[in-house]
């Protein structure tokens, strides 16, 4: 059923289900009335988990799902799986979109495209398995299969792995190797009879929306590029904290919003001046951040140089 939104100053009777008002819920959440009242004047904090409690006025809302009534009914409708692909921002520059948003081309019979939330959802061929999530052992590592016939997919992650730095494109590519590492992947799923278009059209109709991120290209042939996807807290390699303290050399990116450069004075790797940008390139060094800011001004260095006098 399409679910009506929250309203304020409303008598509201026991067992009345609504959705929030102000955003698309991704939790998959509704919210049923299980102490009947007047709503408030403004809109609750609604819970994100099922069961979670909030007094609206003297109304108690309790969060359950949107779809759990459909799922265990004799005969559920269709379940759509749907994808979205966000770049980060010099990605999505340099491919001239933010997101890519595909199923599998097989959803309930749809050999098409699917429009789901405003957003046109194209038809490629996939396989995705592992999504399931379990209270016992690791998190789960899903596999992404996606087709290459036409070998857009290979294209896509050539031009993401060629992706210049928008301050010194003589530089090394930003991405060089990525095959796509770190992307975000949203898996939506939801059923048939909500897409847009079908007579129960809801956007709040939904599982919670699952969020996972690329960690490795396990292979790519002519006919499929296949990924490993990791949930945002399960990647290896990741260290708490999150930067690392090095006493000499610069984490900043350079001419970037932290570097704060800025200035048309230009110098090689080596802190000597030279005459044009193309050569510009930073040593990382707090010599290099001398040069350019001088000797007894602030330095915007992104390192921690006091380290290196500790034993």
């Amino acid at each position: 059923m399409a679910y009506s939104a929250w309203t304020a100053n409303t008598v509201t009777a026991l067992g009345t289900v609504v959705r929030s008002a102000s955003t698309i819920v991704p939790t998959g959440l509704v919210f049923e009335c299980t102490t009947a009242g007047t709503t408030g004047a403004t809109e609750p904090p609604f819970g994100t988990d099922v069961g979670s409690t909030v007094t609206d006025n003297n109304v108690v809302w309790t969060a359950i799902s949107s779809v759990f009534e459909d799922l265990n009914s004799f005969a559920p409708d269709k379940i759509i799986e749907l994808f979205e692909l966000e770049f980060v921002d010099e990605v999505a520059t340099a491919l001239g979109v933010s997101k890519y948003y595909f199923h599998n081309g097989l959803n309930a019979g749809f050999t098409g495209n699917i429009v789901f939330n405003s957003n046109t959802y194209s038809a490629i061929p996939i396989k995705s398995e592992g999504f399931e999530m379990t209270t016992q052992g690791s998190l789960p590592r899903p596999l992404l299969t996606i087709a290459n016939l036409d070998g857009a997919i290979t294209a896509l992650i050539k031009t993401v792995n060629n992706v210049q730095r928008a301050t010194n494109p003589s530089q090394t590519a930003l991405f060089s190797g990525n095959d796509l590492a770190g992307t975000q992947i949203r898996r939506i799923t939801t059923l048939r009879k909500y897409l847009d278009g079908q007579p129960d059209a809801d956007v709040h109709a939904r599982n919670a929306d699952q969020i996972f991120e690329i960690d490795r290209k396990v292979s790519e042939t002519r006919d499929a590029v296949q990924f490993e996807l990791v949930m945002p807290v399960d990647r290896e390699g990741d260290m708490l904290p999150k930067r690392q303290c090095v006493s000499n050399i610069c984490q900043w990116v350079y001419r970037s919003s932290e570097c704060s450069y800025t200035g048309t004075n230009y110098f090689d790797i080596n802190d000597q001046a030279v005459g044009s940008a193309a050569a510009d390139v930073c040593g990382k060094r707090l010599t290099s951040c001398k040069a350019r800011f001088g000797q007894y001004n602030a330095l915007p260095y992104g390192s921690f140089p006091s380290l290196g006098m500790l034993k």
